[in-house]
């Protein structure tokens, strides 16, 4: 890290992959700064508190915040259990954030608004390697504050900027005039959010779990609140890539969900309304009239937008980036996840080598990394921090050493775009099975995840 090496390394987000960086940082003898925008760790999670993950706790645990948690006395959660969202944190985030390793370098409530080089912009080029990152911060208060460091991570991942629900990348038009009609991508429908949803006309809009998720448990809260409608809306031919892997899942809870998710259409309980791509929103007193680009149109009360999440890139405009034209993640990544050709059993392991930018000792990990693909998994973020923090070490070996097993077990495709930090939600079949979200991430001393699809696309919505 020289000559900058008297520095800390700025951590943007404390999530899971944020925390999971500061932990290896941490055992590489760096000095992690944990900037972190909301109120608590795990403050985009507590969003989605009701959600069931798909995959046990011993998926869902990275090695280097365990060794931390131990040390801690930690109590290790039974690893054959699905945690919920909230579960996550209580059991997980929150004993970690609190560790005097990850507490004493956490700042909650600071929310990044810049990076860039000290005293230069992105055009200066003389000593721009050796020079110290510049990161500006809105601390609690407003107050704006100027912290130096020798590199920066970038784990914040993209919860704060969903994609809209017109074509073309575009918001449709009427759409921003139409934001009170439109709910955030994960409610609660069935708990904290109810008052919202029952006895609505509600339409979800999307092709992947997060959507398949609130249509169930929009169907469970139509059998206790008459008069819930619940209109389906996707961009693709069919909703088959939803309905995913059934029996061939590697994860039994995610087969059960498109199984249930197909009958409920198939009942009629759910009015499935096929390439159906929005073009525009029209605010009614009484809801909203959404026109797809084919005339075709649906009246609704409120909207759910299941279309998935992109990076906000606004805070790195002063850095020295490339990234891929097509899913805006780095360069060299992009070609390996864009979801037209790979699903996230095909992506290949990587880490520093291939998250590199010509800004040296930057990085964007986790979610954020993937850019607009939709196929992220926990996992791919805990190995790719493990080889961040040797390269930032100057361990190059360990860093181009990566392991990642991804074998082609089901549908892992969200159309949220969504990691661990963004599931599903979950609900409980009539016969008792519980149902559960889209993500996995490796086992403590393991790296590794069972999932995948055997298509490309799954961004379709």
């Amino acid at each position: 890290m020289d000559p900058v090496k008297n520095f800390p390394v700025a951590v943007i987000g404390a999530g899971p992959v944020g925390l999971a960086t500061a932990a290896h940082l941490l055992e590489r003898g760096l000095e992690p700064l944990i900037f972190e925008a909301g109120p608590t760790a795990g403050s985009a999670i507590e969003q989605w508190r009701h959600i069931r993950l798909f995959s046990p706790w011993r998926f869902n645990l990275d090695a280097a915040a365990v060794r931390l948690l131990e040390d801690a006395g930690w109590e290790t959660p039974r690893l054959t259990a699905l945690p919920y969202g909230g579960e996550l944190i209580d059991n997980y985030l929150a004993p970690l954030a609190a560790t005097p390793e990850i507490s004493s370098r956490l700042q909650t409530s600071a929310r990044v608004i810049a990076v860039t080089r000290q005293g230069m912009d992105k055009t200066h080029v003389r000593d721009r390697d050796t020079t110290p990152f510049t990161v500006r911060v809105e601390h609690d208060g407003g107050e704006i504050r100027d912290h130096t460091v020798a590199a920066v991570i970038d784990a914040s991942g993209t919860w704060s900027t969903r994609n809209p629900l017109g074509t073309s990348g575009l918001p449709a038009i009427g759409e921003d005039t139409a934001a009170a009609r439109i709910s955030s991508p994960l409610p609660d429908v069935t708990e904290r959010d109810r008052t919202s949803f029952a006895g609505r006309r509600v339409l979800v809009v999307g092709a992947g779990h997060s959507a398949a998720n609130t249509l169930i448990n929009l169907a469970d809260l139509a059998k206790e609140e008459p008069g819930t409608t619940i209109l389906w809306a996707v961009r693709a031919g069919s909703a088959e890539k939803v309905y995913g892997g059934g029996d061939a899942d590697g994860l039994p809870t995610r087969g059960q969900l498109g199984a249930r998710l197909r009958r409920l259409v198939g009942a009629g309980t759910i009015e499935l309304n096929t390439g159906f791509g929005i073009a525009s929103l029209k605010t009614l007193d009484s809801g909203v009239s959404v026109e797809a680009v084919d005339g075709r149109t649906l009246e609704a009360d409120i909207i759910v937008p299941c279309t998935g999440f992109r990076p906000d890139l606004v805070i790195l405009h002063e850095l020295r980036l490339i990234l891929d034209p097509a899913v805006e993640a780095p360069v060299q990544l992009g070609p390996l996840i864009d979801p037209e050709f790979h699903s996230c059993g095909t992506v290949q392991p990587h880490g520093a080598k291939l998250l590199t930018h010509p800004e040296k000792n930057f990085y964007i990990v986790g979610m954020k990394s993937y850019g607009r693909a939709p196929t992220f998994l926990l996992a791919t973020g805990y190995e790719q921090v493990r080889s961040v923090a040797a390269a930032l070490a100057g361990d190059q070996a360990g860093a181009d050493t990566v392991h990642l097993e991804l074998p082609e077990t089901g549908v892992c495709s969200t159309d949220a775009g969504t990691s661990c930090d963004v599931p599903a939600a979950s609900t409980a079949d009539t016969d008792g099975s519980a149902e559960s979200g889209c993500c996995a991430a490796p086992e403590p001393v393991l790296v590794g995840f069972p999932t995948g699809l055997a298509h490309g696309r799954s961004g379709e919505h």
